[in-house]
């Protein structure tokens, strides 16, 4: 895992260069939750609601809402597709997304409907990580984790 100003950078995701990541599974669903330089600008989450499984959502059509004590907003699909489960751990426990963003608090599991192009408009690798470097000194984030 690569670390700039304190964030946390994983290699193994894809990223919308904003502050969205997905993570291919095995069964065909992808992960998808905030990076770590997200969760710090977002401030510590005190509520997070989903759209329901079975939902089918659009491209940049929210499927979670996150709710800090100065900030609320949606967090976009990534690719169009259907939210197959929920983390019911970070709807119980929202403050969990300033913990361990890209471990314990991934925030839904999507079945795209294309699969094949589902990472297509997504950044991996150097070019991800270049990206990510910038977006993180463009808003003068330092990132840190909070503590449970």
């Amino acid at each position: 895992m690569s670390e700039y100003r304190g964030c946390e950078l994983p290699e193994d995701r894809w990223y919308d260069l904003d502050y969205c990541w997905v993570k291919p599974g095995p069964d065909g669903s992808f992960r998808v939750g905030i990076t770590d330089p997200a969760q710090t600008m977002a401030g510590r989450v005190q509520h997070a609601t989903f759209r329901p499984v079975g939902s089918h959502r659009a491209k940049r059509k929210p499927v979670a809402r996150l709710e800090s004590g100065k900030w609320a907003g949606g967090v976009a699909a990534p690719f169009d597709g259907t939210v197959v489960a929920i983390n019911e751990r970070v709807a119980a426990e929202p403050g969990l997304i300033n913990v361990s963003p890209y471990e314990e608090a991934w925030l839904v599991l999507m079945k795209p409907d294309d699969p094949e192009r589902a990472l297509a408009e997504l950044a991996r690798g150097e070019a991800a990580q270049a990206a990510l470097r910038a977006w993180i000194d463009r808003y003068d984030v330092d990132c840190m984790r909070c503590a449970q």
